[in-house]
């Protein structure tokens, strides 16, 4: 909607989000881009976010206290309180997300003004409870953002048991969610039909995930990082990312094991997480001596490590409902042929832009056969990769998606209803 047109006015945005930059990961770059999709409209963004620990569980450097202001790129970041842990045990995680749904509703009850928006992102679903009051407060537009399906996918981690208390309650909890919401965004269409079938009465809207085409691009790829990564090797596999539950790396370690020294091929795994010393302990035990632990890296290093490997694997542990990893929107967009481990929604995005081989989680066999296959077939890798990168300038751009919502949103607000069926 153009700037001048009659009904229009800025939107005032509140971003409630327990994840954000400067950390690093899927959430934050999302959110973040997001966020300046508003800025460049002429809509004004404040983020009510935790300080920053994520993914390390301690304060960052020059962070802390109760709450700290600043300004970044035209958005008004507040950051309140949080009790940081990389534990994935489930005491140390409540008080994790307890402590963020107190100091947040705390923090922005004082320092939050009225907004016509608040979008609040989940997981941890638990931060319905401040976003909800904080909107009435604000007298703002409740939108609940669905990135991951809970307890669905608690359940499928293991992490919650079906029936259980925990999951009765948090199964209440998301059904609050969804019908005190305004608007239920998923980033997945497996997210946004889950949503539809059980609740058919909650407005839906897709709101894709996606990537910065202009950050990850091939163009970055580099002869010094491709040297880094192979260490001597032909070829290289490349995993950046969280080493969580919900990623499965040890089918990653079990591959290496059944492509032993023969194959020319490297397997290095980038980031942190829960997992990390536990599968670091694993490969020391097995002698996986072609695979590689490296620290995780700044965000703004990550396209050029994507952009010089030569495969990306993206692996699930198992089949978790509407999840689709941003690292393969990231490995497409660099035109670097993708192994994903996982079935559903992000299998059939690979299988239908033909943009790399699938394999089902848990199967070793399987996956050490298609990593084997792309190390000896570099056209293979060429004709993938560029097939990625084509689907993703086409479907997949985020600053496109970003800006086809903030638009829906400016109409939405300028007639201050919403039509029956919202969902692209």
């Amino acid at each position: 909607m153009p700037f001048g047109r009659r009904g229009w006015r800025p939107v005032k945005l509140v971003l409630l989000t327990q994840y954000f930059p400067p950390e690093t990961g899927a959430p934050q770059a999302r959110l973040a881009a997001l966020a300046q999709s508003f800025v460049r409209r002429g809509h004004s963004v404040t983020v009510l976010t935790a300080q920053p620990n994520y993914p390390v569980g301690r304060i960052y450097p020059g962070y802390g206290g109760l709450v700290r202001r600043e300004r970044c790129d035209g958005v008004d970041v507040v950051r309140s309180f949080i009790y940081p842990t990389q534990s994935a045990g489930m005491v140390r995680r409540l008080a994790n997300y307890g402590s963020f749904v107190a100091s947040s509703a705390a923090v922005g009850t004082v320092l939050l003004r009225r907004a016509d928006y608040l979008m609040v992102e989940s997981p941890p679903i638990f931060l319905i409870g401040s976003a909800y009051p904080l909107s009435r407060l604000l007298r703002a537009r409740l939108v609940f953002n669905v990135s991951d399906l809970w307890p669905e996918s608690a359940v499928r981690l293991g992490v919650v048991r079906e029936g259980s208390t925990a999951h009765r309650l948090t199964g209440r909890l998301e059904a609050f969610a969804y019908r005190a919401a305004h608007l239920v965004t998923g980033q997945a269409a497996g997210i946004v039909s889950s949503v539809r079938e059980r609740f058919p009465a909650v407005r839906t809207y897709h709101l894709s995930n996606g990537v910065d085409t202009t950050l990850f691009d091939p163009v970055h790829a580099s002869e010094v990082m491709r040297t880094a990564l192979r260490r001597g090797s032909g070829c290289v596999a490349l995993y950046a990312g969280l080493h969580g539950l919900a990623q499965g790396l040890g089918q990653l370690l079990d591959a290496a094991a059944l492509l032993g020294p023969a194959t020319d091929l490297r397997i290095a795994l980038i980031g942190d997480g829960p997992e990390k010393q536990q599968l670091r302990r694993i490969a020391h035990a097995r002698a996986l001596t072609a695979v590689d632990f490296l620290d995780a890296r700044p965000h703004q290093a990550i396209p050029a490590m994507v952009a010089s490997a030569d495969i990306i694997v993206v692996p699930l542990v198992g089949a978790l409902p509407g999840a689709v990893p941003s690292k393969l929107y990231e490995a497409m967009a660099s035109a670097r042929p993708v192994v994903l481990v996982a079935e559903g929604e992000p299998a059939r995005i690979v299988r239908d832009t033909d943009a790399g081989l699938v394999v089902p989680p848990g199967n070793p066999g399987a996956l050490a056969g298609a990593l084997a296959q792309l190390a000896a077939d570099p056209e293979l890798r060429t004709r993938l990769g560029g097939n990625g990168r084509a689907a993703v300038l086409e479907r997949y751009d985020r600053v496109a998606i970003g800006d086809q919502f903030v638009r829906f949103l400016e109409e939405d607000l300028a007639r201050n209803a919403v039509p029956t069926e919202l969902s692209r």
